[in-house]
């Protein structure tokens, strides 16, 4: 016996709903797919702003760094500049140290002595000299305790090296002493 298929529409209904789900399966893949691509998008987009950025702060970054090192050089050459001031500060003050310690090597030394060397290292003054006797050097360091521009004499070594006998001796001697800086004696007055 021959088939016949006398409901015609299930068939009909059955490929309509094989194309409706074909449809449907394609459209979520293409949803799928433009969804995909749309987020890749956006994280590109996102992670190419933030590379933006950061390259933008990289070069804020490295003038910066540039103008520290340049401030660090400024403040190098200040520092530099101070010392050099100071430095002629402290020329300029002590200028008239030189006079006064030649003024008081002149009126501390009494008759009878003679100076053969004045050298001055920083404060310290080194006075040698001939002296005719022990009383002279002990005068001279008399002297030096009371003047205003010397203090803290000290004989070196074993004090007077004689050399002759007799009245015709002559002693060498070396007395040291410190300078008193001007700034030590306005310091000292306030």
């Amino acid at each position: 016996m021959p088939m016949i298929n006398l409901l015609p529409w299930r068939e009909e209904l059955r490929q309509k709903r094989k194309k409706d789900f074909l449809l449907a399966a394609l459209g979520a893949v293409l949803m799928g797919a433009a969804l995909t691509f749309g987020t890749k998008f956006y994280f590109q987009q996102q992670v190419s702003y933030q590379e933006a950025r950061n390259n933008l702060l990289r070069n804020e970054i490295t003038e910066l760094d540039a103008k520290i090192a340049d401030i660090r050089e400024l403040e190098s050459r200040k520092a530099r500049m101070i010392a050099r001031m100071e430095i002629i500060e402290e020329l300029q003050t002590s200028r008239p140290e030189a006079v006064h310690l030649m003024d008081e090597a002149v009126e501390i030394l009494p008759e009878g002595t003679h100076l053969t060397a004045l050298r001055q290292q920083g404060a310290r003054i080194e006075i040698a000299g001939i002296t005719q006797s022990s009383t002279r050097v002990a005068t001279l360091m008399r002297n030096v305790n009371d003047s205003s521009w010397l203090k803290d004499e000290t004989l070196q070594g074993g004090g007077i090296q004689w050399r002759g006998s007799g009245p015709s001796a002559e002693g060498e001697f070396t007395l040291f002493a410190n300078q008193i800086r001007m700034n030590d004696d306005e310091e000292g007055q306030r």
